[in-house]
């Protein structure tokens, strides 16, 4: 873990900005899956696989019924397929590793976020490029502060925190 301080400005308020930076290193997987494959070589959009139900603050992570309506009939001979049909059949969750993970205390919608123009890409990095998604980009509150401010968007500590 490497540690980092930094003194960030503003509306007149100085602020010590503390982060560590992990190495980005992919979980190991209970399914192989190449998000360069879905999503570069095929072009699939992250929506295809990724629900974002009512009210829209998370994303959701597919499970295997939503892979089966494809690898029904493709790769249906591939050990790894096999298994995931073996997670379908029996309905049973696909224990997937999460790469990300945003706080409880912080209030985000991945709904508003897009709507404002973000891409996935702004934050979860180049996927389409990756063949095992690890951990991308600065997903602190230096992150967020930063791109924020890049964006005109606010930084008041309300905007993203509960202010009880």
């Amino acid at each position: 873990m490497v540690w980092g301080a930094s003194v960030k400005h503003y509306g007149g308020v100085c602020i010590l900005v503390l982060g560590a930076a992990l190495a980005a290193e992919a979980p190991e997987q209970p399914l192989p899956f190449s998000h360069k494959a879905h999503a570069g070589d095929m072009k699939l959009q992250c929506k295809m696989c990724h629900v974002n139900p009512d009210p829209g603050e998370t994303e959701g992570i597919p499970q295997a019924a939503v892979c089966m309506e494809c690898h029904s009939a493709v790769k249906t001979e591939s050990p790894a397929i096999r298994k995931l049909a073996a997670y379908a059949q029996n309905h049973r969750i696909i224990p997937w590793v999460r790469t990300c993970e945003i706080p409880a205390f912080v209030t985000f919608s991945h709904r508003k976020h897009v709507t404002a123009g973000n891409t996935c890409q702004d934050c979860h990095g180049k996927v389409a490029e990756t063949e095992r998604l690890a951990p991308a980009g600065n997903l602190n509150m230096g992150g967020c502060m930063n791109c924020h401010q890049a964006r005109n968007a606010s930084i008041d500590c309300t905007f993203c925190h509960d202010p009880q």
